[in-house]
């Protein structure tokens, strides 16, 4: 299956040193007319489905990726960015940098990839059987399943049928992380999977806010 996407990049006056979340809150308060961008609808409270926009800060410069309706409303906002407040923070938008294409999302020989941010795999339920796991192998497994269960679920969010077995290998280390004001373990290194992901695109928990995501690595293993 082919899909619509954009990354818009925000080259600012300075560093950005703030989260995505706070990208997220600032983009999401000044085009609420665009649920797309904050996933409030007021009707039902929060949508909860795989991010159709997700933000990242990575190395000091903001970016938003969007797929599919997420990418014409990018589109359409693009226009109307001039700074970004974000917490006490005032960046001037120096350059937007905006590319489209379509991408690729289906079953496909083993590729490999790597987490260019941090990788939240675990909730409260599975990250109490991680911690009580003693054998490195036994874990890697258990992560090795809850990746591929990533790639399934956000298959099914954008509308795709997966009709062949994933098998996914990893070699991760984890990292302590902070996500909605709340430690957890995250995730970085690298993992091979029978499937195409698009570069740019989350894995994972706290999607939006720029964990879990993804870009195509040269394989030397």
């Amino acid at each position: 299956m082919k899909l619509k996407t954009s990354l818009l990049v925000l080259k600012t006056d300075n560093t950005v040193t703030e989260n995505a979340s706070r990208l997220r809150g600032y983009i999401g308060n000044k085009f609420k007319e665009y649920s797309v961008l904050h996933h409030h609808i007021k009707e039902v409270g929060y949508l909860y489905t795989y991010p159709r926009v997700q933000y990242r800060v990575i190395g000091g410069t903001a970016s938003i990726l969007g797929i599919e309706e997420g990418a014409e409303v990018l589109k359409k906002i693009s226009d109307d960015l001039g700074e970004l407040l974000l917490n006490n923070s005032r960046y001037r938008i120096k350059q937007k940098v905006f590319y489209e294409q379509e991408v690729e999302v289906r079953p496909s020989g083993k590729r490999q990839y790597r987490f260019v941010m941090p990788w939240l795999a675990l909730n409260p339920d599975n990250y109490m059987a991680y911690q009580n796991m003693n054998d490195w192998k036994e874990k890697k497994e258990f992560l090795n399943s809850i990746l591929v269960g990533n790639i399934l679920s956000m298959c099914k969010g954008i509308g795709i049928v997966v009709d062949r077995r994933l098998y996914a290998h990893s070699y991760l280390d984890a990292v302590k992380v902070e996500y909605k004001g709340v430690p957890h373990l995250g995730f970085t290194g690298e993992f091979r999977v029978n499937f195409m992901i698009p570069d740019f695109f989350g894995l994972g928990k706290g999607v939006s806010q720029g964990f879990g995501v993804v870009k195509n690595a040269p394989s030397d293993r």
